[in-house]
């Protein structure tokens, strides 16, 4: 143990207890509840009128040239087989597709290659000017809502051995375990508050992998009155592995699908925003140009995690972002606003985390604390807080830890100048002997000179 003393009515509390359980805490199953979008075999179970799909595969044609009725399905996401053969077949009576070659490696009329016409370049024109959308066919609203209330996250129950193997990679104390289960378990709003550098966003993250353990099923788009919601994103939803394809025959290759394919199977969101995040961005976002929707944030977080980090830095004023949250988070509902005006009616089935370093105080009042659920404060860590995070992140670090170097950093570099310690400055401390060793041709070590030379670069006095 160091010897340094710690400033007046700071004592140094007993070892951190090991945030690993003796026992492995038990995993909840990967799978996604009661819900598998069926296949689709015939139009009328797409829930899109014949019309409409017709537009969208010449809009398909029109901007991709000519492609064979396999590619045209895949781009739908509709089986060519009884569905998009028929759609086809009444865009070629109409003259307004034609069959552009029956020269393929394959077999059947899924190999035969399309072509759009002029006439049916003038249609898909005038579809193009209601809605530049040309992607996978849209599945409808009360059909998206259905789906998310059969896959909702429900009451997810956790108890101290699993709270403690989530958070086993952080430095917690034994009263902050104790608080996270219960607002875990709530489902509800989780307010976490506590100066800078403490772990927030770690521990909302911890959370994330906890509860997160089930996939699910979401669609591309939505299809709302005629007009497209895009849902699927790439950069906010991860692909899970997806078990529906099953082989066919025996001995061959053949695979069939066992859902519908508009569908794709993710593991449920994670989504964080920051201080971008405005009221309209809560809102469906209509593309004036393209002139279809995006989901806002909540919506595709739907089945998992929301979190508003630095939560009072946003551009809004918090009480109205609040103000926003108190339909959903009380009635687990959302309204969304068309650009016509129209609301439509969508589940709330999200964990909402908020995360600020502010004082509360400076947020919001009392009444608006209140809706909040649950509310945790991060502190600084204790000095053997500390002493553990900077073992654990020199040895994953390859820094040479001292005892003596660590107790003449904590005296010279925070007791003798008043400042606080924080969970990050183990990191970013053993970064910067990193940084000067790696310059020096030398091993990163806890010396005098390496201690004083990493935090001169690292410490700023603000006065």
């Amino acid at each position: 143990m160091f010897n340094t003393p710690p400033p007046p009515n700071r004592p140094i509390p007993g070892p951190v207890r090991s945030p690993i359980p003796q026992q492995p805490a038990p995993q909840q199953p990967a799978h996604t509840g009661s819900f598998v979008p069926p296949p689709i075999t015939r139009i009328e179970e797409t829930g899109l009128s014949v019309l409409w799909i017709q537009d969208l595969a010449l809009k398909i044609l029109y901007f991709q040239g000519y492609l064979t009725g396999s590619k045209i399905a895949e781009e739908l996401a509709l089986p060519f087989s009884g569905v998009v053969d028929q759609i086809l077949e009444a865009l070629k009576r109409e003259k307004l597709i034609e069959v552009k070659s029956t020269q393929s490696m394959g077999v059947g009329e899924g190999s035969y290659t399309y072509g759009i016409t002029g006439l049916g370049i003038t249609r898909a024109r005038e579809a193009l000017d209601r809605s530049q959308y040309a992607g996978p066919a849209p599945v409808p609203l009360h059909v998206y809502n259905d789906s998310i209330r059969k896959q909702s996250r429900g009451r997810m129950l956790v108890n101290m051995p699993m709270v403690k193997k989530a958070l086993g990679q952080l430095v917690l104390s034994e009263r902050l375990n104790q608080r996270v289960g219960p607002a875990i378990n709530s489902g509800a709003s989780i307010f976490l508050y506590g100066p800078p550098g403490n772990g927030k966003t770690s521990i909302a993250r911890a959370i994330g992998d906890l509860v997160l353990t089930q996939a699910m099923y979401i669609p591309h788009a939505i299809y709302v009155e005629g007009q497209v919601v895009t849902l699927y994103d790439s950069v906010n939803h991860q692909l899970a592995p997806d078990e529906d394809v099953t082989p066919t025959g025996t001995g061959n290759l053949r695979s069939t699908l066992r859902r519908d394919s508009r569908w794709v199977k993710i593991k449920r969101p994670f989504i964080t925003v920051g201080g971008e995040l405005n009221l309209a961005s809560l809102d469906l976002v209509f593309d004036e140009v393209h002139k279809f929707y995006e989901a806002p944030f909540q919506v595709k977080a739907n089945g998992g995690i929301f979190l508003v980090d630095d939560f009072g830095r946003q551009q809004v004023h918090p009480r109205d972002l609040l103000n926003r949250w108190i339909v959903p988070l009380e009635n687990r509902i959302d309204y969304l606003t068309m650009h016509t005006g129209r609301k439509i009616e969508v589940p709330f089935d999200v964990l909402v985390v908020f995360s600020t370093n502010l004082p509360p105080k400076d947020l919001v009042d009392e009444a608006f604390l209140r809706r909040l659920r649950h509310k945790i404060e991060i502190t600084d860590p204790s000095y053997e807080e500390y002493r553990e995070i900077f073992q654990r992140v020199a040895r994953s670090k390859n820094v040479a830890y001292s005892d003596q170097g660590l107790a003449y950093l904590l005296q010279e570099w925070y007791i003798k100048r008043n400042r606080k310690l924080r969970a990050s400055h183990p990191r970013d401390i053993c970064d910067q002997l990193v940084d000067i060793a790696n310059f020096l041709g030398e091993q990163p070590s806890m010396t005098i000179e390496m201690i004083d030379r990493a935090a001169e670069s690292y410490f700023v006095e603000l006065g």
